[in-house]
């Protein structure tokens, strides 16, 4: 006798119907049309075949989407760019991927408050020229500036360059719309400087990847424009000297940014741009200061470099020599991705701890035979080492998750963090509970249920 058990597949056309008959156009259901949206820029995540897509054009559009999936129980990924590393935006079979790009309206930009309210399709790119237009900055600048959405930054609570000095995303977001999982608006936060009212539900939000609610629109604090920068540029025979040179530049100085590229990394820009960087380099740091004292910690900087071994020194107050040389930094992904398939990891151990994080990505490269480059946000700790292989040899493909969780285990070794930036998704989930601990976790999926009683938002992803 047959005594296995079916999970009856629900019955899909009701939801599709009810989404075309509130949502018309937006829907779309042609799996050609849908293939796009599928995933994001992570390699080795699963993505599944969605329900359906709806390139919500407004408020009322996410709102009428979360309310039929919460009525017949549908999971919903919502998605901004597609520019994540962590799997967080990969479809789910039989759900509906909620494309919240076409709100790209920048609602407003208060110079008096210095503030701008935008929505989630908003490029980050596009509001920091909009803001410099008028006197103004947007800090947080991920590498992916130039492409990736504020909604998605928000989901991961992105960092970039001047995370150390200026802090992450949320250290910029004063209020949040949102949609819970049934349909319900809510207002998170305040436009003023100082609030303690309440549990502070805009940082919960900030970072949680979808699983909690929907952002419609975000009020994100704006900075006067830096009156001044100035750039050096040191190379070193070894990565454990340019560690050298950032503790002892934090000593004295207060950079913007420092950032740190390997020989390995070095050697893919130069291949690319062929900027004639020092290839016989191990390491390149590029440290960058601003406001009125920029000249002065420059030469400090340099001088901190020059102690600590470096062969080459450069420094700038030239503003476009300055950017030529971020411009090394800004297409290391892409300049490794020329080598091959990429599994970019996203690693944060205490500065100090470094060269034995450094160290340990070199043993790992070398005993699995693998092309690994590292770059990253020195100042913070913060490092991108990336698998360069072959993702079509099965072999080699899982050669490279074995280092990927070599790595990730020697990071938490350290006292570090399994993620800095680009989030949990689906790619580190592994890996959550051994950083946070069992109690916490069930805390935090409690204070999930709390927003999302039926588990619809982005399930198995994030927490």
């Amino acid at each position: 006798m047959n005594t296995s058990v079916v999970t009856p597949v629900p019955d899909t056309e009701p939801v599709v119907a009810a989404l075309v008959d509130a949502l018309g156009d937006a829907v779309v259901t042609d799996p050609d049309r849908m293939l796009a949206y599928r995933r994001d820029q992570s390699l080795l995540t699963p993505a599944g075949m969605p329900l359906a897509l709806v390139r919500a054009r407004d408020t009322d559009d996410v709102v009428a989407t979360l309310t039929i999936a919460h009525r017949h129980g549908i999971p919903v990924v919502t998605r901004g760019a597609g520019t994540g590393l962590a799997g967080a935006a990969n479809a789910l079979d039989g759900g509906i991927v909620l494309s919240v790009e076409k709100m790209n309206a920048i609602v407003e930009i208060d110079t008096e408050s210095r503030t701008a309210t935008v929505q989630p399709g908003v490029i980050n790119g596009d509001l920091a020229a909009a803001a410099a237009e008028r006197g103004l900055w947007y800090v947080p600048d991920p590498g992916s500036r130039a492409v990736s959405t504020i909604g998605g930054n928000l989901a991961t609570n992105a960092g970039g360059t001047c995370c150390a000095k200026y802090g992450v995303t949320a250290d910029h977001v004063a209020r949040i719309k949102a949609v819970l999982a049934d349909g319900r608006i809510i207002h998170t936060g305040a436009v003023t400087r100082k609030n303690v009212a309440g549990l502070n539900l805009t940082q919960l939000l900030v970072g949680s990847e979808g699983t909690l609610a929907v952002i419609v629109e975000a009020t994100v604090r704006l900075r006067a424009a830096a009156t001044a920068a100035a750039t050096v540029v040191a190379s070193f025979p070894e990565t454990a000297q340019a560690v050298a040179a950032v503790l002892a530049i934090r000593e004295q100085a207060e950079p913007c940014l420092v950032e740190l590229m390997d020989r390995t990394t070095i050697a893919a820009v130069n291949d690319m741009t062929h900027m004639g960087l020092d290839d016989t380099a191990g390491a390149l740091l590029l440290v960058q200061c601003d406001g009125r004292d920029a000249a002065a910690e420059a030469q400090v900087s340099a001088r901190a470099c020059t102690a600590a071994g470096a062969t080459e020194v450069y420094d700038t107050a030239d503003p476009v020599e300055g950017e030529e040389f971020m411009a090394a930094r800004r297409v290391a992904l892409t300049a490794l991705e020329r080598c091959g398939s990429t599994l970019l990891d996203d690693l944060a151990v205490p500065v100090p701890r470094l060269p034995e994080m450094l160290a340990a990505i070199e043993a790992i490269a070398a005993r699995h035979e693998l092309l690994i480059g590292t770059f990253g946000h020195a100042a913070d700790g913060n490092l991108h080492p990336t698998i360069v292989f072959d993702a079509a040899d099965e072999v080699v493909a899982r050669r490279a998750r074995q280092a990927f969780d070599e790595m990730v285990a020697e990071c938490l070794a350290l006292g570090g963090s399994i993620s800095g930036e680009h989030g949990i998704g689906v790619l580190k989930q592994p890996y959550l509970e051994t950083q946070v601990g069992t109690v916490e976790r069930a805390l935090m999926q409690r204070i999930k249920a709390a927003f999302d009683p039926s588990g619809i938002l982005n399930p198995g992803r994030g927490i």
